[in-house]
């Protein structure tokens, strides 16, 4: 992503159409990030305009030798787990599960035939069907690479809980691509 510093200029001057066009530049990257946290397109949508005005905010900081791709994202992960924080009154609902008890691996998939065969829509579906908590912490730790720690300590949980998240996640993603592709018949 190539952003000029003269559209950075006008946009820190509060110039409206720079400001407009920054954001048609950064919404694909933006809500990508968004529809991975958030389950609904609506609450997304929310998040993405929280975190654009973050970033509006926040241009002064930003320094031309980092990636302004990374940089945004980064504002906007912040943002998605300022929000979680916020809203965390509500309890999470949870299933757990001991899966050190699962020892039939007879009906695995093959998983490089789910990788040929599954749309990014289905796999996006696929995390959206994860409970909430299981999805945050999935998604920080395998897509945004965030350590266990750090997760821990954004999201106020223990560092155990978080790897039981991430193998909860797993676990259930690995079942559902299996259920997927038998209904395809490619097992």
């Amino acid at each position: 992503m190539q952003i000029s510093q003269d559209l950075l200029k006008g946009c820190k001057k509060g110039d409206r159409k720079a400001q407009y066009q920054l954001f048609r530049l950064c919404v694909d990257v933006l809500m990508g990030v968004c529809l991975r946290y958030q389950k609904e397109e609506s609450e997304a949508m929310a998040s993405l305009n929280l975190g654009f005005l973050k970033i509006l905010n926040n241009l002064d900081k930003y320094r031309p030798e980092a990636p302004f791709e990374a940089w945004i994202r980064r504002i906007m992960i912040n943002t998605l787990i300022d929000e979680f924080r916020k809203n965390r009154q509500v309890k999470e609902l949870m299933e757990y599960r001991d899966f050190s008890e699962e020892t039939n691996t007879n009906d695995w998939a093959d998983y490089n035939d789910a990788e040929h065969q599954l749309q990014a829509e289905q796999l996006t579906a696929m995390l959206q069907a994860l409970p909430a908590m299981s999805r945050k912490v999935f998604n920080l730790f395998a897509i945004d690479g965030y350590p266990h720690q750090e997760i821990a300590e954004m999201l106020g949980i223990s560092e155990g809980t978080s790897k039981w998240h991430v193998n909860y996640a797993r676990k259930r993603l690995q079942e559902m691509v299996k259920e997927t592709l038998s209904d395809s018949r490619v097992i």
